[in-house]
């Protein structure tokens, strides 16, 4: 079992960027998915497709659920970018139109996730995620509103 803290990205007038980063780790699993392909000239264009349009949903539309493929099960908000083309994905959970959740991603090389042992890691980490965060909004622990999680400075979660 893990711990998990979430920690914000980026606040701006449309929306709130959020990620996440396991116990004892230097980096957020956003910033590894950064540096894992900031350099990865066979990504290069997917990659700054998935930071632009991070960017554009930050200062313009915030994160509609339009801009998102649909991952993981109906019940939970597991999502990625890109929604249309190229193999590279970044997950994420969408909590709200305002709030998004980033994790990591991985280059698709399989016809599904589930057959990449990578990328379903990932996705299951953000699934259980996706729940304990509902549980702790339930309980008054967390509060999801408007651009930002209240109290998820000091709240940890086991995975």
């Amino acid at each position: 079992m893990s711990k998990v803290k979430i920690l914000s990205v980026e606040q701006t007038e449309k929306a709130g960027l959020f990620t996440i980063c396991f116990e004892n780790e230097n980096f957020s699993e956003f910033e590894k998915f950064i540096q894992k392909f900031k350099d990865n000239a066979e990504c290069k264009r997917d990659f700054q497709i998935i930071l632009s349009a991070l960017r554009r949903m930050l200062e313009t539309s915030g994160f509609l659920e339009r801009y998102f493929r649909p991952e993981g099960k109906v019940k939970d908000q597991v999502c990625a970018l890109p929604i249309e083309y190229g193999k590279l994905r970044l997950y994420c959970l969408r909590m709200s139109d305002c709030v998004l959740i980033v994790g990591n991603g991985g280059k698709k090389t399989t016809r599904t996730y589930n057959e990449s042992e990578e990328l379903s890691g990932y996705v299951i980490s953000l699934q259980k995620l996706d729940e304990l965060i509902k549980v702790a909004v339930k309980n008054g622990d967390i509060t999801i509103e408007e651009k930002t999680i209240t109290g998820i400075e000091t709240k940890e979660f086991d995975l």
